[in-house]
């Protein structure tokens, strides 16, 4: 049989228990709107918002013409068009594995799937290939930018889900996709 001190504490641990899910429960939904999860197609942050041009500049050295610019450093992409213009230019969250600089071609594309660490994903543009790891862009549905386990070998470039819908209309199969540091 317990003894009346062990009966007190478990008591006692429970009504903490309680109360930290409450105080919880309650902070969770009491979060402002600008804290909260980012909503389906949200951009990332107002200077990133659609048709927007960041205040960081195309990379030099980052080739001529109609163009993915992926630099790896700064953990960006510029969509960049015919003209040379810089249509649009994100912050992307890398995989584990990373192309080496150099020019690329889009090679394949996924409409939906399922990433290599378990999260839906969509609008996949593989552009490269580095000891048998797929390297490309895509989306979590979720809408999480969230860095790799490094113990895990992936080779996906995630991107918020507006910029996804960007990447996926411009960067058709062919299109160049120029790497830089």
């Amino acid at each position: 049989m317990p003894s009346s001190s062990s009966t007190c504490v478990a008591g006692l641990t429970a009504a903490a228990l309680a109360t930290v899910g409450f105080l919880a429960f309650q902070a969770s939904a009491n979060v402002p709107d600008d804290l909260a999860e980012p909503r389906r197609g949200a951009p990332a942050t107002p200077a990133e918002a659609p048709g927007s041009v960041a205040s960081t500049a195309l990379p030099e050295s980052s080739g001529a013409g109609e163009r993915v610019v992926y630099a790896l450093i700064a953990d960006r992409v510029w969509l960049v068009g015919a003209d040379g213009r810089v249509n649009r230019t994100f912050k992307v969250a890398p995989g584990s594995v990373d192309p080496l600089p150099g020019s690329y071609s889009v090679g394949s594309r996924s409409g939906a799937i399922t990433g290599t660490d378990g999260t839906p994903i969509e609008h996949v543009v593989r552009f490269a290939e580095v000891d048998g790891v797929a390297i490309g862009f895509s989306a979590a549905l979720d809408g999480s930018l969230t860095k790799p386990d490094p113990r895990v070998r992936t080779g996906g470039i995630r991107e918020t889900v507006a910029d996804g819908d960007a990447m996926w209309a411009f960067a058709t199969i062919g299109r160049r996709v120029d790497v830089v540091r």
